[in-house]
């Protein structure tokens, strides 16, 4: 039986941490010099994109097929319909996957990938355009392309001897999320827009507006500001949200009451008024707001917020309907 390979681990000087910020200071410096040498066909190509109607299919094999898949699930998600076709499969009858209002996008670092051949003329035979994300502009792929997103020459976080794929598939990636960044902006894509497509999980629940979550203006407890505390702890008990909104003589919400407001009104409580008991100018919350964006108001010891439109109470929220909903 053939001896075990030794791992480079097993030597008494490695340093996992050294190698580790070796690498990640190799890909940081290798996204610096592409994020400096971004231009004008990087903007062509999101012009290219947002001005069809069709989808973004994204074709590749090995590593860059693995990013490929990523690429495609990134822009699928913010607002670009697309799709990943196996450059591999795409012979074996997947071409047909490809529609004429497409644009493909192509990744290979070499660009020189037999199973590449096919789609590319596919794309040349249908017209349809054809972007290259490459790192040699003269290679087949990058001589074929309409459009080139041209991957800057880096050396792998490897040693030369292995050159497996690390920093240029970083680039990749990098650059993929870029791509779909900025087709989300040009197309004026919102967090709205965004929960169409993450309706699960808790990504969907944050997205959730308060309307959606909130407890109706007939289920809020409300008080005038002259109501006696008597009355007031009676309105506070039905409504079991251990807080009371206290009202202006024009219907505004003025203050509110919660329990650290009895306890620090409690001799005498029962002669008091609400608007005299109060804790004025609460924190508040419009309905529209973003489910995220009420527990964000709900920092410290707040567990109620009363909604306000036109400085008017039309609902309340509790800790425990973010909880339920997944958002806390």
């Amino acid at each position: 039986m053939a001896a075990p390979l030794k791992s480079a681990a097993a030597s008494s000087d490695f340093d996992a941490v050294a190698v580790g910020r070796r690498v990640l200071a190799c890909e940081a410096e290798a996204l610096s010099v592409m994020g400096s040498s971004l231009g004008p066909p990087f903007a062509e190509v999101v012009a290219l994109i947002a001005g069809r109607s069709g989808r973004v299919v994204v074709t590749g094999v090995g590593k860059s097929g693995h990013v490929g898949r990523k690429i495609a699930a990134t822009l699928a998600s913010t607002g670009a319909p697309a799709m990943f076709v196996h450059a591999g499969e795409a012979s074996h009858g997947d071409l047909g996957m490809i529609g004429a209002d497409d644009t493909v996008l192509a990744l290979s670092k070499s660009g020189e990938v037999r199973e590449l051949a096919d789609v590319i003329a596919y794309a040349k035979r249908f017209a349809i355009p054809l972007i290259a994300m490459t790192a040699d502009a003269g290679s087949a792929l990058g001589r074929a392309a309409d459009h080139l997103l041209l991957l800057p020459t880096a050396a792998e976080a490897t040693d030369e001897a292995l050159n497996a794929p690390t920093t240029s598939t970083t680039l990749q990636i990098a650059l993929g999320d870029a791509l779909a960044v900025a087709l989300l902006e040009k197309r004026g894509f919102t967090h709205h827009d965004f929960k169409v497509f993450h309706p699960g999980g808790k990504l969907g629940a944050a997205l959730r507006s308060v309307r959606e979550l909130m407890h109706g203006v007939g289920e809020t407890p409300l008080v005038a500001a002259d109501a006696p505390m008597p009355q007031t702890l009676l309105v506070m008990t039905e409504k079991r949200f251990g807080a009371v909104g206290v009202l202006d003589a024009q219907g505004r919400l003025a203050g509110i009451i919660t329990d650290g407001d009895l306890r620090r009104h409690i001799d005498g409580l029962m002669s008091h008024t609400a608007g005299e008991v109060m804790t004025p100018s609460p924190k508040t919350v419009a309905p529209d707001a973003l489910a995220a964006e009420a527990l964000n108001l709900m920092q410290g010891r707040i567990t109620v917020l009363f909604v306000v439109e036109d400085e008017r109470p039309v609902g309340v929220i509790h800790i425990h309907d973010l909880l339920r909903s997944g958002v806390a």
